[in-house]
């Protein structure tokens, strides 16, 4: 029989193997009574500094009949339950093999879902395999040289390549398992499946990424980067085709029709020249709120202090927070992909804006650590009733950011002291590239958040204008079945604004692919 134990606590410097005597305490049996034993959660709890303790929740195997009434903390493990299968394949045609455009966390999983079933899907990539995408980010941040189609949001593997590699999540979905199992197996470590907070880290991520696109390949995938979606082909209603057009290369420019009758639409959160050609071809979308803000600095250690206190400071891994603050004008404000050991870096994808985000690698070891610091923003705020209008609030203030900041992809910047009098010429470049509503609340959160994290509010620290792209500004509507008003065409995913991060992007991506699945046959070897 399998049982679940939560609340094993040891010491922050116990060895992994005295859980199995923990546990069997607990339970009440003895250590050789366990079979077989599986770490599920692990956490890290400093309420009560400076002994902080590790918790444990652990599967294990015993011939031993347990009563889970009569010992705390303690379940049956019903596997069959936890197991979340695929549908049972359709019986309809399809005319050709479905198609996927987009290839981060969402597109990548649904099309490695399809092809895992035999589908063999096309994966449209607008961005370059990751090889090419790297060196575009190393000479964009080395020279500051931006190529539209390959940056830090565009390209293999999406945005949160990029970043710190998060697959904490806050949605309830039996997918997450599978999800993480398959970065797992893809070389992202064994510590992702039970860690409460797992990070893969950007420097991991791109090699994961690549493992992850080989296997669709020998699956039967097929993958074209440099590819960008020109426009949706339908007849009553329904899509027969899409257009693609080269991004780069020989072959810039050049454009090909390809029939199509199911189509993943996985595009970024950025793709905002795609929510032009969609918005044109008659799909239903509708603006959606997000969030706009900085990026503030401190030192790690710092953090650390603060979260594990100074006795322990050094000794666990980089600490993280969580904050938020209701202002006094309504807003909402929130730390936002918070980045141990981490860095600051410009994320733009087009001449002339600017916008920022937060990056780190696996070890998490550059001293220093950051957050977004985001207010939330309305649909009201927008100012237009276009369904695009919150791209547009978006664009104004990136374009602000990318003046206030020199005009060369240099991000505003300012100390914490300037940026709460903002007296400071430093300090109106960066609340200028904010609404005004947003920096009144952000600068009224800040001495709250400094007692909540000692030296949070301290006059050295840094903050850096402008983030936009916490968020999809438009939501691509969809139906109960996962389709939109466009027969064929399956929204998903963080761009078309139904996911917040890798895992929940990857998860969206395999349902979307589910919904193929449970209506079409396996196409055809023949089929193209």
């Amino acid at each position: 029989m399998r049982y679940r134990i939560s609340q094993i606590r040891t010491d922050t410097d116990a060895p992994i193997s005295d859980i199995p005597r923990k546990l069997a305490s607990k339970a009440g049996i003895r250590p050789e009574d366990i079979t077989a034993w599986e770490i599920r959660r692990r956490s890290i709890d400093s309420r009560k500094k400076p002994y902080i303790q590790m918790v444990y929740t652990v599967d294990f195997d015993t011939d031993k009949k347990l009563k889970p009434g009569r010992i705390k903390d303690l379940v049956i493990v019903d596997e069959a339950a936890e197991r979340v299968l695929p549908p049972t394949h359709g019986t309809e045609a399809l005319g050709s093999r479905p198609a996927v455009v987009g290839m981060g966390p969402c597109g990548l999983f649904a099309g490695l879902e399809l092809a895992k079933l035999g589908y063999r899907p096309l994966i449209i990539e607008r961005g370059p395999a990751m090889e090419e995408r790297i060196d575009a980010v190393e000479r964009f941040r080395r020279d500051r040289l931006l190529d539209p189609e390959a940056n830090m949001l565009f390209g293999e593997g999406g945005a949160g390549t990029f970043s710190d590699g998060k697959l904490a999540t806050g949605i309830k979905d039996g997918l997450i398992r599978q999800v993480l199992s398959e970065f797992r197996d893809a070389g992202a470590g064994d510590d992702i499946m039970y860690l409460a907070k797992p990070h893969i880290g950007t420097d991991v991520l791109r090699v994961v990424i690549i493992n992850i696109r080989k296997k669709i390949e020998k699956l039967g995938g097929e993958i074209r980067f440099g590819t960008r979606l020109e426009e949706l082909i339908t007849k009553d209603g329904a899509l027969t085709g899409i257009k693609l057009v080269s991004t780069f290369g020989e072959d810039k420019g050049k454009a090909v029709t390809l029939p199509c009758s199911a189509l993943i639409l996985a595009p970024g959160h950025s793709a905002r020249d795609s929510f032009e050609m969609l918005r044109g071809s008659g799909l239903d979308m509708q603006q959606k709120p997000f969030s706009i803000g900085v990026r503030m600095e401190h030192p790690q250690h710092m953090i650390d202090c603060s979260q594990y206190g100074e006795e322990n400071a050094g000794k666990l891994p980089p600490a993280d927070y969580r904050l938020s603050y209701k202002a006094s004008n309504g807003r909402g404000v929130y730390s936002f992909c918070m980045c141990p050991g981490g860095e600051v870096v410009v994320c733009s994808t087009k001449e002339g804006e600017l916008c920022v985000n937060g990056m780190s690698n696996r070890k998490r070891d550059s001293g220093t650590a950051n957050s977004g610091i985001l207010c939330d923003v309305r649909t009201d705020d927008f100012g237009s009733e276009d369904v695009l209008a919150g791209v547009r609030f978006q664009e104004k203030y990136e374009r602000l950011a990318f003046i206030n900041g020199g005009a060369d992809f240099t991000a505003p910047a300012c100390s914490m002291g300037d940026f709460l009098k903002g007296s400071s010429d430093a300090a109106k470049r960066v609340t200028g590239s904010l609404p005004e509503f947003a920096a009144d609340a952000i600068r009224e959160a800040v001495p709250y958040f400094g007692r909540r994290i000692k030296g949070y509010d301290s006059a050295d620290a840094l903050v850096t204008a402008v983030e936009t792209r916490s968020s999809s500004p438009v939501r691509i509507l969809r139906d109960n079945k996962g389709e939109s008003n466009i027969l064929g065409i399956y929204p998903a995913g963080e761009g078309a604004g139904y996911a917040g991060g890798i895992t929940s992007a990857a998860c969206d991506g395999i349902r979307a692919a589910w919904h193929i699945i449970e209506k079409y046959a396996v196409p055809e070897s023949d089929q193209a």
